[in-house]
């Protein structure tokens, strides 16, 4: 089996695939189904997982593979704790959880407020023990996450130098783009610093109209052209190096073979591909 291409994620140097085994899929499932996703996603050669103590049983899921694999995978560990108090405990919990000694990185996720900012930034905020947790040795970088707003994102990576932001990067941002989803700035902002850009949401198609067929909070592709299209534009977007799987691991095989077959899109390739996705009606997430 062809495996998948690897990039360089930014200042931290791992080589790491570009796709990222995601946790929340795994979350929900029982251990047997949880084993074949997660098997199925290390044999294209997947080498980096992000998780979350807020996706389900996905750390007591993934702690297994966790240790049995610790020199090949790099673990990216979020916490939604905002308090320095709150995350050094959750820190402790999640190491115990997965068994190991220390992350590759740790993430304040979901930054999607003004309010996040004053508190990760204040004293006794959350910051307080991202820098204690690496300076101790219990994470080796520090990186944030966001989902809904890309100029709170924004603000945070100009007030603190974070080796690495995960953001939705996808082609329904783009076909109706506002400052609150245009990813494009923050590619730019991590091009000139080096940060690590990892993506999700690729597949989006919109938030929920009809009937939910899958476990994701939006509306996904599942149609394996479009799914070709949406994947291929994500990838293509620089500085990214690596796209998160969905939450529901029967789009897993579909985003996997679409990604070891990935090309570069070109400009005008990624314009049409644009276009194509305002005729499916593919619509941002946010703003809502």
């Amino acid at each position: 089996m062809p495996l998948l291409e690897r990039r360089r994620l930014g200042r931290i140097g791992y080589e790491a695939s570009i796709l990222t085994l995601g946790g929340c899929g795994v979350g929900k499932l029982d251990q047997r189904e949880a084993d074949k996703a997660i098997e199925l996603a290390l044999s294209y050669g997947v080498n980096i997982v992000d998780v979350a103590p807020s996706y389900g049983e996905a750390e007591y899921r993934l702690a297994r593979w966790i240790q049995m694999y610790r020199d090949r995978l790099f673990i990216a560990e979020k916490t939604l704790e905002r308090t320095r108090e709150g995350v050094l405990k959750e820190l402790d919990r999640s190491l115990d959880r997965l068994g190991v000694e220390y992350f590759d990185l740790y993430q304040m996720h979901a930054l999607g407020e003004p309010t996040d900012i004053e508190k990760v930034f204040s004293p006794g905020g959350a910051l307080e023990a991202f820098i204690e947790a690496r300076d101790t040795g219990l994470t080796r970088y520090i990186g944030i996450t966001g989902h809904r707003d890309m100029r709170i994102l924004l603000k945070a990576l100009k007030l603190f130098d974070f080796d690495s932001v995960l953001l939705p990067v996808n082609i329904a941002s783009m076909t109706a783009p506002s400052p609150e989803n245009d990813f494009r700035p923050i590619l730019r902002e991590a091009i000139e610093r080096d940060i690590a850009v990892i993506a999700i949401k690729a597949i989006a198609k919109g938030r929920w109209k009809d009937e939910r067929r899958y476990s994701t909070w939006y509306e996904p592709l599942d149609d394996p052209y479009d799914i070709d299209l949406a994947v291929w534009f994500t990838l293509s977007q620089e500085p990214v190096a690596t796209y998160s799987l969905p939450c529901d691991v029967r789009l897993w095989p579909l985003v996997l073979d679409s990604a070891v077959r990935f090309r570069k899109l070109s400009i005008e390739e990624q314009a049409e591909a644009i276009e194509y996705a305002k005729r499916k009606g593919l619509t941002p997430l946010f703003p809502e």
